[in-house]
């Protein structure tokens, strides 16, 4: 992501309230949150509360976007080959001590 895309998103986590990480769960409980708060339909007439229902919904549909073209690593990183027994035992399976050549007593 570019500079301006990232300001978008900080712009639409600061309308939904929300902090640096979100699941996508608390987007949208805080979308539906400020929606009930600020519809226009509570307050007939009211554009200041239109206007900012729109920036709500814009906000939410970026994120929802955002959320829904992430890419997930589906294999394993060149740095993340070990599973936590086999980075023990590369590191640490020849010492005497801690190595499986350790003789129980």
């Amino acid at each position: 992501m570019n500079r301006k895309e990232w300001q978008a998103v900080e712009q639409a986590r600061d309308i939904l309230k929300l902090g640096d990480r979100a699941t996508l769960g608390e987007i949208k409980r805080a979308f539906h949150r400020l929606s009930k708060e600020h519809h226009p339909d509570l307050a007939a007439g009211d554009t200041d509360k239109e206007e900012y229902m729109y920036q709500i919904t814009s906000a939410y549909e970026l994120l929802i976007g955002y959320c829904n073209e992430y890419r997930f690593p589906l294999a394993p990183d060149e740095n993340n080959l070990y599973d936590a027994e086999d980075w023990w035992m590369d590191r640490f399976g020849q010492d005497p001590l801690w190595g499986k050549s350790r003789k129980r007593r």
